[in-house]
């Protein structure tokens, strides 16, 4: 179950989005599809984990905390491994096809872009984090079309650019973690090529485009007639703090990637819950309170 990485299971939540922004919180069929759509990509996503292991088994041996991974540190085979990778593969494709046949289709493409990924892509920069966050995108993609829900571009929109920003954020992580040069290419081809300057940049442009992003969808027209209310935009502080303290902790090196901020700063998990809470309260409430904000101000004159 370690080549599995359950504990990496939590990025796949972002299955469950649809959900909420398409307005199915009160139908428990729709949870009940988009919860099979989750376990789905958790198993496809462990499939990855386990062929980019088996690719990197030996690289892996040169970072500080990878190199106990199961097929690093040689407590389980290639063998073993492959042989668990495709009964996951299987039993996601089966999940899917429980859902429909576009599911399935799109776990096939995650599946796929997974593969050339550990084989090519990752060894390419700036594609590599592109690849990763279209995973995400598909991940969202995979939970709107499972409960019947269109797929907004704005999902399209905030999904790849936030995720673009931590995955820069990894990489820069993995340079703070290991430094500069020959050691940490020993690791990622393409950390020779990602520099601090350079990834300050990108993390800094693509995090300004999500936080833009957000605002826009919160002022669009279609976000205001669906929820009756353009309070998102209220929630601005809250997104605006988690992704300057994400890219800190990222760029100080003090957590090895994404996963482990999510799951051990209390500060970043505070800030999640809150954003949570506020885009369940504006959902739930943000139409009536804005309506009765209107007749009050109304009666007032």
């Amino acid at each position: 179950m370690e080549l599995a990485r359950p504990r990496h299971w939590i990025k796949n939540l972002v299955v469950l989005m649809p959900v909420v922004f398409g307005l199915q919180m009160y139908h428990a069929g729709s949870w009940l599809r988009a919860a099979t759509a989750t376990a789905a990509f958790c198993l496809a996503s462990s499939f990855a984990y386990i062929v980019n292991d088996i690719k990197d088994r030996e690289s892996d041996r040169a970072h500080p905390a990878k190199k106990d991974r199961p097929l690093a540190s040689g407590r389980i085979g290639a063998r073993a491994a492959v042989i668990e990778g495709v009964v996951l593969a299987a039993i996601a494709l089966i999940l899917a096809q429980s859902l429909s046949f576009l599911v399935t289709g799109i776990v096939s493409v995650y599946l796929l872009l997974q593969i050339f990924y550990t084989v090519s892509l990752k060894e390419r920069v700036l594609v590599d984090v592109i690849c990763i966050a279209l995973g995400f995108v598909l991940r969202a993609a995979a939970g709107a079309v499972a409960i019947g829900v269109a797929i907004s571009p704005w999902l399209f929109i905030c999904i790849f650019t936030l995720c673009l920003f931590m995955g820069f954020c990894k990489r820069y992580s993995e340079i703070a973690t290991m430094g500069e040069g020959v050691h940490a290419g020993s690791h990622r081809a393409t950390l020779l090529e990602y520099t601090p300057e350079l990834l300050t940049h990108l993390i800094t442009l693509s995090a300004a485009i999500g936080v833009i992003g957000f605002l826009l969808y919160g002022l669009s027209e279609r976000t205001v007639e669906q929820f009756g209310t353009n309070y998102f935009i209220y929630v601005l502080p809250v997104v605006v703090y988690g992704v300057c303290r994400f890219a800190m902790l990222s760029m100080k090196g003090a957590y090895s990637g994404p996963t482990d901020i999510i799951l051990g700063d209390r500060a970043f998990q505070l800030t999640v819950f809150v954003w949570i809470l506020a885009v369940l309260v504006i959902i739930r409430y943000g139409r009536g309170l804005a309506e009765w904000i209107e007749r009050t101000f109304q009666q007032s004159f």
